[in-house]
């Protein structure tokens, strides 16, 4: 059972959100905690994966950019805002072939308008971490396909000419296991989300017509989650606070340009630092718990676990500043039928060193549009000197269809639109 032990923490440490420059001394029980690297790990990290191939090229921004069907994971309450009356969408991306030749994740969302103020819609999100292989004592024992999924709904509605606000619900399933290891079980939970947009035409350039938006949403604002009945402690889902503005400039009846900017931060508490003995090993208290030398307990409930996730690095003010991520895209269209995009996304060093750029393009030929994406790392792996997520692509096909005929569901069109 040790291989098979073996092969799920391998797993999990994949998953949860790639740091894999996060080291750790070899026995230790508590991953990563150090000065120099100091990663906050979730469970279900597939939820804050960019789901959708126009965003992933901005540099995973959305949170302000104009709503589209894939709008439920940057920022659900610009659906209010959307122009179409219905709308299907569908995403892929082969995720960590570096890694894992099979692994990938798909993403169906659909939205409806139900009134000139209000939208409603829902998506479903699948990561699929491939066939996996357990064995015991070099013999192999089965086969299994762990996976994780997410299905939602949100009401999105206008608060005013400008403005919009949605609540959404959420329910994620997690299993990693499929049951092979001892008292291991399938995780559960229930999360909300939270935000706000706002948009409206400005009239900062002189000859040029702008709109400038701006969004904020707090996300999986849900409960902890486990895999092991065993176990009485549980793991924080990817809490996460998400906020920017965006600009876009007509040149001309033809030319547009949008210019956005995504800040991210996981309310999440961060890990201590905990003491440790001459050989290296954790130092456990008189109640069997570590011993803290940096830092605050993560093991608290949901709402002080968010609140504290502002104060609570070992490293003071400096290591809060590098818990939050930044993204810079931009966005070109041509007659609104062709599109080309490219962003950059960077985290710190100290946090995960995701660091990469991103390039994408898409078309739309009346109802249909079709956009792909493509990440490059700027910087690689101590170890392998490659980095995993190399060569990533996405893929999505979205589906536009206005109601024929007169309705009363029709989209009004705001001042600024």
């Amino acid at each position: 059972m040790k291989k098979i032990r073996f092969t799920i923490l391998m797993i999990v440490l994949v998953l949860t959100g790639l740091r894999l420059n996060a080291q750790s001394n070899p026995g230790d029980q508590v991953l990563g905690q150090d000065l120099e690297y100091n990663v906050i790990s979730t469970a279900v990290p597939f939820m804050i994966i960019a789901p959708d191939a126009r965003s992933s090229a901005l540099g995973d921004c959305g949170v302000s950019t104009s709503p589209d069907v894939y709008s439920m994971h940057w920022n659900p309450a610009k659906y209010a805002f959307i122009e179409e009356d219905f709308s299907v969408g569908l995403a892929y991306s082969p995720w960590l072939r570096n890694l894992v030749p099979d692994m990938n994740i798909a993403y169906l969302g659909i939205s409806k308008r139900v009134s000139p103020k209000s939208t409603i819609a829902g998506t479903l999100r699948y990561f699929s971490l491939g066939d996996i292989i357990f064995t015991e004592d070099g013999t192999n024992q089965a086969t299994y396909s762990p996976n994780e999924w997410a299905v939602d709904f949100t009401y999105s509605r206008k608060l005013g000419d400008y403005i919009s606000g949605a609540v959404a619900g959420r329910f994620i399933y997690s299993n990693l296991t499929q049951g092979v290891v001892d008292y291991s079980k399938p995780a559960i939970s229930v999360a909300a989300d939270v935000s706000v947009y706002y948009t409206r035409e400005v009239y900062w350039f002189n000859n040029l017509d702008a709109v400038f938006s701006w969004g904020v949403a707090v996300t999986n604002i849900g409960s902890k989650m486990t895999y092991n009945d065993a176990s009485m402690k549980k793991d924080f889902i990817p809490t996460n606070l998400r906020l920017g503005p965006s600009l876009k400039l007509d040149i001309d009846d033809f030319n547009s340009f949008t210019f956005t900017f995504d800040v991210n931060k996981l309310l999440v508490p961060t890990p201590p630092i905990y003491e440790r003995s001459d050989d290296g090993s954790i130092v456990i208290d008189e109640n069997g718990e570590p011993l803290i030398a940096e830092g605050m307990s993560n093991d608290v409930g949901l709402v002080q676990g968010m609140i504290q996730s502002f104060y609570d690095a070992p490293g003071g003010f400096s290591e809060e500043i590098k818990e939050f991520t930044i993204g810079l895209g931009t966005e070109y269209w041509y007659n609104e039928t062709f599109t080309v995009r490219a962003g950059f996304f960077h985290e710190a060093k100290m946090k995960g060193n995701r660091r990469y750029l991103t390039l994408g393009a898409g078309l739309r030929y009346n109802v249909f549009g079709l956009d792909v994406s493509y990440l490059v790392p700027v910087n690689n792996t101590a170890t392998s000197g490659t980095n995993p997520l190399e060569n990533t692509l996405r893929f999505s096909l979205t589906f536009n269809l206005d109601k024929w005929g007169d309705s009363d569901t029709k989209l009004e069109k705001t001042p600024q639109r």
